[in-house]
Parts: C-alpha cells; structure tokens; sequence
C-alpha cells in the first residue's frame, strides 16, 4: 500500500510517502504563497524520486497536518499536529515517552504512553518567543545566519538574561546588549538566547511532567547549539530523530494508512 502524509507548515511543506510501512520518499520544500501549490509540489517531489506519476495522486490516500492542513483540497483528511507527532514518533523512536515539538509559529510539549497515545500536552501561550521565527529575527538582528549562531554560541563564557517573554521586548534586550559599551560579546548573546528559549521549553515539560526519554522535532531540533542548552537545563541527553522536521508528515502517513485499511479513506 501507498500512502501520503504531508505537513504544511508556515515556513516549510514536508511530505512522506510510505509503501508498505516503509518511508519511500521524502520532500521538504518552502512554503510559497500558495499553500496548495507547495503541498503539491512536495508530493510530486516525492512520488517522482519513486518514479511514479504525480498525476495518480487522487488514487492514493492522503493526510495532512499543520497549519495549512485545512486548505488543502486534495486530502481526504486533516489531523492535528499532536496526534501526527505522537504517531510519527512512535514510528522513529518507540522508546520516546514526551515529544519536544519546537516549529517556525509555536513550541509544543507531548507526553506519550508506550503506544503512541497522547497522554497530555502544552504549548507556549505567550509571544512568538521561542519558536523558529523568533530565532531568525534574532539571527537578522546580529547580522549572523541561524548557523553561525549555533555554532559561536559554544564559544561563550557567560549567559546574559534575556528575560522578556514577548519578542518585541526581547528582541529590544538583545539590542542593548549589542550596543553597551563595551558590548557584550556575540557568543554570550546567542547563549542567552538560547537559554531564553530552553527556559521556556522546560516550563512546559514541567508543566505536563517531564518522563524520559525525551525527543526534540521540528525544524529548530536542528540547531546543535540550542539543543545544548536545552539539555544542560533539562539535565540529560534528548534524543533527535533522523529528519526531526518530517516526523509530523510521517504520523500523517501512517494515519493515512489506518484509515484506508479500515475502509473509511475518501
């Protein structure tokens, strides 16, 4: 069986296709102003790399997630971003017991019972702090790429507060910092960014309770220098899955998979 998950998320449209249970194909593009135009282009990337004619998309069963989901008019159906990270999760590392979802708009926090099964959740309620978007602003601000910044923060030697919990007024303590005299240097900056944001994250594993082992998806579990400071806070090592970015595309495909075989695709 073939099936089809797709994540379409403000700043990027991630799809999976699965044959048989087995990830065939995988695509992450950037979300253009059309979402159903990028929705369809990752699908065709995808069933492309397996050779199979994008034009047969209507005949394969389809979910999709994210904040796009409910635009999407080729789709059977839509389901919730928890579920399809519960689901994908479970998929990647069957061990994980709380899911650290950390995207472009928001931060989510599962907990998870060996099923699969969402037992409880929280996401930040404030400002845009602490998501992708906040940390490529930062970037902007210092004149640095999101790599640079992961990269010089192993470099610093202190961590200055950075204490407001909305991203206009944080962004106004970076600026201070950058400026005093003498400034304070770029590696301690980004690590008090950081530890910002891994502040914020810890209050809401605290929140839910925090169960090992711990997993971190989305875009931003890439920044090594982030994740750092997250598990110093935390206190131990998390687990980052290969591709932490598709793992909501994946729970989507396998759902796919379920409800065709239940007979209640389209």
């Amino acid at each position: 069986m073939i099936t089809l998950g797709i994540d379409s998320g403000s700043l990027t449209t991630k799809a999976i296709v699965l044959i048989d249970n087995n990830i065939a194909g995988k695509c992450v593009l950037p979300t253009g102003e059309d979402g159903e135009t990028s929705a369809r282009s990752a699908v065709s990337n995808c069933l492309t790399q397996l050779n199979l004619n994008p034009e047969n998309m209507n005949s394969i069963p389809v979910v999709a997630t994210g904040i796009g989901a409910k635009s999407l008019t080729f789709v059977s159906q839509h389901k919730a971003i928890t579920t399809c990270l519960a689901r994908g999760i479970r998929y990647m590392l069957p061990q994980v017991r709380m899911i650290i979802d950390m995207g472009a708009e928001s931060s989510t926090v599962i907990k998870i019972n060996d099923r699969g099964r969402i037992v409880d959740w929280a996401n930040h309620d404030k400002c845009a702090s602490g998501t992708g978007l906040f940390l490529q602003q930062m970037a902007k601000l210092m004149a640095i790429s999101i790599e640079e910044m992961s990269t010089i923060s192993f470099k610093a030697k202190s961590r200055p507060e950075i204490t407001s919990t909305c991203a206009v007024f944080a962004e106004s303590e970076v600026i201070s910092h950058i400026h005093r005299i003498p400034p304070t240097p770029m590696p301690d900056v980004v690590a008090g960014i950081y530890c910002s944001v891994a502040s914020r994250i810890l209050a809401l594993c605290k929140r839910v309770g925090i169960e090992k082992e711990v997993a971190v998806t989305g875009g931003v579990a890439l920044n090594r220098g982030l994740i750092n400071i997250i598990e110093e806070e935390m206190g131990f090592k998390v687990l980052i899955p290969e591709n932490p970015q598709l793992v909501a595309a994946l729970g989507a495909a396998i759902i796919a998979g379920e409800s065709a075989e239940k007979g209640i695709y389209r």
